[in-house]
C-alpha cells in the first residue's frame, strides 16, 4: 500500500542551517551510504542534496577540508608525515612530507586533470 501525505493550508518549507546541511551531506556522501537511501529517511528530495553539495563545492573554491591524522600499521613508520590527499570518490594518494613539493603538486596536478 503506498503512502500519501496531505498539506492543508499554507505550504510549509524547511530552513537549514549551514551545520545542518554539512550534517546532511557527510551523511550522505560517507563511504558506503547510498545518497537516495538517506533523502528518504530524512524526507529530502535528491536533489537538494546534490545542490547543497554544489553550492559548499563552489564556496570552497578550491580548498579542501584538512584532517591530521598519525599512521598505524601499514609497515610505515609511525613516527612519518604523510599527506594523504583524496580526489573524487576513486583516487587516494598519500604523499609522505619529505617528499619535494614540485612533485607532490605534479601528482595532484595530474590526478585532478584526469
Amino acid at each position: 500500500m503506498s503512502q500519501v501525505q496531505l498539506i492543508t493550508g499554507i505550504e510549509r518549507r524547511r530552513h537549514w542551517s549551514d551545520a545542518e546541511k554539512k550534517a546532511v551531506l557527510a551523511r550522505a556522501f560517507a563511504p558506503g551510504a547510498v545518497v537516495t537511501e538517506v533523502s528518504r529517511q530524512l524526507d529530502i528530495n535528491t536533489g537538494l542534496i546534490y545542490r547543497w553539495r554544489r553550492e559548499f563545492q563552489e564556496a570552497s573554491a578550491g580548498f579542501a577540508e584538512v584532517v591530521v591524522s598519525s599512521l598505524s600499521g601499514g609497515g610505515l613508520d609511525n613516527r612519518s608525515s604523510v599527506i594523504e590527499v583524496a580526489i573524487g570518490s576513486n583516487a587516494k594518494i598519500q604523499i609522505f612530507a619529505s617528499a619535494p613539493s614540485e612533485l607532490a603538486a605534479a601528482v595532484v596536478k595530474a590526478l585532478a586533470g584526469r
